[in-house]
């Protein structure tokens, strides 16, 4: 018997979708306790699919609410759906993809997706059989809802519509759709190709196979009238640029001339698909190539999609100039993630690991608006076709540029300041001649009365920002400072917001040459404090963070200390402990504590008592959350799955089945204030003494260093490296148990924890001196292991040479045996370190080592030579080690073998062996 509803139950359920309809806050929640309790019979969905399905008389919104809610009861409780049920939904569901409406239609396809993402793809085999079919209906609306359906399983399950496990519905799929791409309705030509569209860049056989009839047919599209066709075969075209770029190239350039008039496109959704080819392809070899005799057509497209649409200045209230007073809305602030501290040693330059701290924010700064746009696109087009053709790019610029920059139109002129900030990376050398010029013009783009003007303005700035810190400090730098830190009062949101992140920027390029202007800048930030509103405080405390990082100890000045510290201290005070503004605050106190070193002693007994609290908290609410799960566990008679961590991970499994159960949990917290005491132990040094004494966080520590997420034990790593370096008495009795921990986080799979782990591992054996012997044997195979991994990155190399040396300084009779596995990586990845403390005591640990096992070298004797050489000015005592250790092999192997092995050399390294060490 088929089901059939009670009228009663379904006038019941028809009020309910009425009531829920409604704007009172008061009838909605009503509402959500009465969906609660139906919720408990299962054939209440029964209900809702009739109303979706059969109650034609209804009006669609109400049917589509119906389909709706039962969407959301799949979602959530479909495993525990009688089977009854299940089987009279997804009849109904097929009975009824033709719907004459759209919209119940859509909803239908909506829900057939929710299903098959419960994993019911593989017990629902009729579905796609019956879809495909259903296709060739001479109906348009059963034609029109089955292609919906399968576009979004296409979009939702493309992997598994390919494996085996379906026996490879695609190789049936795809010749179907492609027949499709002729059809006389846009609506289903659309439809095919975004299914196809879905298999692209997996590289679907099926797909594969049929590569040639895929691309002949879009290229028979290609001037379709329909701008939802268009922007599909724009949007496989970029793909397909991706991963096979090869069927493309022998019509490259009608492909080009082809997208150029798409990138025109009066439909902005075309026109920003058909852009994104631009960046596809400058990131392709090729590019230079097919792209050079095009510029002279592509570069004034692009310039003119930099402007602002209208839509966008409505969107961003580019009329409203003072908006200082009005509080952020809440959803206004992105999340802020923070970066667990990873330590690194100085290179040559000063830099960090190449590529590690890329700004992701670096974008132009209309950020708010976050939705990629034409604008957006068109700007990032520009920026990496500059990296790919350099200065060549200018000729086809400059000529537009004069006119953008001093046009009257405001918006115009915005536009211009946005192409000049979008080649100053790639076009730097070309654009050197003319900033002297442009650089006045850009400073007084900062006063214009246009807010979005003076917010782009910031931007460019700050990318040409490494080109005036290299000019005398008058020339350029006073005034863009002068003027940045104006705007950073501006009365305007969006412009603070820009000169805030414009001058942190600054800040890292001057660095000491700030010192200066120190009072200057600090009256204007901690005058920034009292006006405010949310978002942008968030991004002052990162200025003044950097502030911090770039000056150092020049801020461990009385004057600045009474400037900066109370407004601070007072924000901190004001927050809760479960407050997220606490992240980009105790970030920025932790920068502060570093650099003002002992001048923050006043501050810091709350500062830090306020982290051990932090992380005591968070670790026991994941102990509290662990034991619910385990009780939750064991009533529902699930069993605790074995796992290294306990039931942790479990507990994850039991949040996902049961998120209206549990939060999260929330480790970040404990992140940070790890990464603060970090900051703090390193700032205060011995000072740090007592507060240790005062507190259980070795304890906690201990905790930490064994929990599930890496963040958490990258931060404690790096703190236990702190503190053995600030009062180690504190750290020595806990040792033993440490030390086997340390060794298993040895793991390169995590690079920064592998890294953290490392560092204190060569900072506990400089303390432990011959104390270390008994643990050298938990960690030497495995760092031993990592140096000579093939593309281990340079940060953990350098580390892991470090503490080789160290270990081997404080007990080279344990470590020197392995010598001939590490020595060469060893010698290599420390050559480019500057001359400091840490290399100082790696390289004698090197020299003790070859005392003991000199055969150890001997093979790779030329690559000491040239780690030796790296040095500028070795301590006295280490240069003699050095010395002795060269004559002695040139005295072992005789002159005439030297002069032959010294052959080798290259000149450079010869001429400093033979002068600094008369060799």
């Amino acid at each position: 018997m088929e089901w059939q509803p009670d009228e009663q139950g379904l006038q019941q359920v028809l009020q309910l979708l009425k009531d829920s309809q409604s704007p009172n806050t008061a009838t909605q929640r009503a509402v959500q306790q009465k969906l609660e309790q139906l919720n408990q019979f299962p054939d209440f969905n029964n209900y809702l699919i009739f109303v979706l399905t059969r109650l034609k008389t209804e009006d669609e919104p109400t049917r589509s609410l119906s389909g709706l809610i039962l969407k959301n009861n799949v979602k959530a409780h479909y495993q525990n759906f009688p089977p009854a049920v299940a089987d009279f939904i997804k009849q109904e569901c097929l009975n009824n993809i033709g719907d004459p409406s759209p919209l119940i239609r859509a909803t239908i396809g909506i829900l057939i997706t929710t299903i098959t993402s419960k994993g019911e793809l593989q017990t629902w085999p009729e579905l796609l059989p019956q879809l495909c079919n259903l296709l060739n209906s001479e109906d348009y609306n059963t034609c029109e809802g089955s292609f919906g359906a399968l576009q979004k399983i296409c979009e939702d399950s493309s992997e598994l519509l390919e494996s085996d496990a379906l026996n490879r519905p695609l190789n049936i799929m795809i010749p179907k759709f492609l027949q499709f791409f002729k059809h006389c309705s846009p609506k289903i030509r659309s439809h095919a190709i975004a299914c196809v569209n879905q298999f692209i860049i997996g590289r679907a056989q099926a797909l594969m196979d049929n590569i040639d009839t895929f691309i002949e047919s879009l290229f028979a599209l290609a001037t379709d009238e329909d701008s939802e066709v268009r922007k599909n075969v724009c949007r496989a075209l970029v793909m397909l640029l991706e991963v096979r770029i090869d069927r493309l190239i022998p019509h490259m350039h009608s492909i080009i001339q082809y997208m150029l008039q798409r990138t025109q496109d009066p439909d902005e959704n075309v026109s920003l698909e058909a852009c994104e080819f631009w960046l596809t392809l400058a990131e392709q070899p090729i590019c230079k190539e097919v792209l050079s005799g095009h510029l002279v057509q592509l570069i004034p497209i692009l310039v003119n999609g930099m402007k602002y649409s209208e839509i966008d200045i409505i969107l961003l209230k580019g009329d409203v100039e003072e908006d200082e007073a009005v509080p952020d809305s809440e959803q206004d602030i992105k999340p802020r993630f923070h970066k667990s501290r990873t330590v690194t040693l100085q290179h040559e330059g000063g830099e960090g690991e190449e590529g590690e701290d890329i700004d992701e924010d670096d974008d132009d700064d209309d950020d708010t608006l976050s939705d990629w746009n034409l604008r957006k696109c068109s700007a990032a087009a520009l920026d990496v076709l500059a990296n790919v053709f350099r200065d060549e790019l200018l000729p086809h610029l400059l000529p537009l540029l004069k006119g953008l920059l001093f046009s009257p139109d405001w918006v115009i002129k915005e536009s211009g300041i946005l192409v000049l900030g979008a080649i100053a990376e790639g076009c730097m050398q070309g654009m050197v001649p003319y900033l002297p010029e442009l650089l006045p013009h850009l400073i007084a783009c900062l006063c214009d009365k246009k807010a979005l003007v003076r917010s782009i303005a910031c931007w460019t700035l700050s990318r040409y920002a490494h080109w005036v810190v290299s000019q005398p400090p008058d020339s350029h730098l006073k005034p863009l400072m002068t003027e940045l830190l104006k705007r950073i009062l501006d009365g305007n949101k969006r412009v603070q917001e820009a000169a805030c992140s414009a001058f942190a920027t600054l800040e890292e390029e001057a660095c000491t040459e700030l010192v200066p202007y120190l009072s200057f800048i600090l009256d204007t930030l901690v005058f920034a404090f009292g006006k405010y509103q949310h978002k942008n405080l968030l991004i002052l405390y990162d200025a003044i963070g950097t502030l911090a990082d770039s000056v150092g100890h020049h801020l461990n000045q009385p004057e600045y200390i009474q400037k900066l510290m109370p407004p601070l201290i007072a924000k901190w005070n004001e927050l809760k402990d479960e407050d997220k503004d606490l992240f980009p605050l105790l970030e920025c106190l932790s920068s502060v504590a570093t650099a003002l070193q002992s001048g923050f002693l006043p501050y810091c007994e709350p500062v830090y008592q306020r982290c051990v609290t932090l992380v005591q908290k968070t670790l026991a609410q994941a102990m509290v959350r662990t034991y619910r799960a385990r009780q939750l566990v064991l009533k529902t008679g699930n069993e605790l799955c074995p796992t290294s961590h306990g039931g942790v991970s479990t507990y994850k499994d039991m949040y996902n089945q049961h998120p209206d159960q549990y939060e999260a949990p929330d480790k970040d917290f404990m992140i940070v204030a790890l990464d603060l005491l970090s900051g703090l132990a390193e700032g205060l040094g011995g000072s740090v003494d007592q507060l240790v004494a005062r507190s259980n966080i070795m304890t906690l520590l201990f905790q930490c260093m064994q929990d599930p997420m890496p963040e958490v034990r990258q931060s404690s790593f790096a703190l236990l490296g702190d503190l053995t370096k600030a009062c180690f008495p504190h750290v020595k009795p806990c040792i033993a148990e440490f030390m086997p921990i340390l060794g298993l986080n040895l793991n390169p799979e995590f690079i920064s924890v592998c890294n953290n782990a490392t560092w204190a591992i060569g900072e506990i054996a400089m303390q432990m001196g011959s104390d270390m012997q008994p643990y050298v044997g938990l960690v030497l195979n495995n760092l031993v292991e990592i140096i000579n991994r093939p593309n281990t990155p340079k940060t953990l190399l350098e580390n892991t040479a470090i503490t080789i040396g160290r270990l081997g300084y404080v007990c080279p009779q344990e470590v020197s045996p392995m010598l001939q596995q590490f020595i060469r990586p060893w010698c290599t990845s420390l050559r480019n370190i500057r001359d400091n403390e840490e290399k100082d005591s790696a390289f004698r640990g090197i020299c003790m080592m070859i005392g003991v096992n000199p055969a150890g070298v001997v093979q790779d004797f030329i690559f000491f030579c040239d780690a030796v050489a790296s040095w500028v000015s070795p301590k006295d005592d280490l240069r003699d080690m050095f010395y002795k250790i060269l004559h002695g092999f040139k005295d072992q192997v005789g002159e005439e073998n030297w002069q032959q092995f010294s052959e080798q050399f290259p000149p450079l390294l010869k001429e400093r062996l033979s002068a600094c060490y008369g060799v």
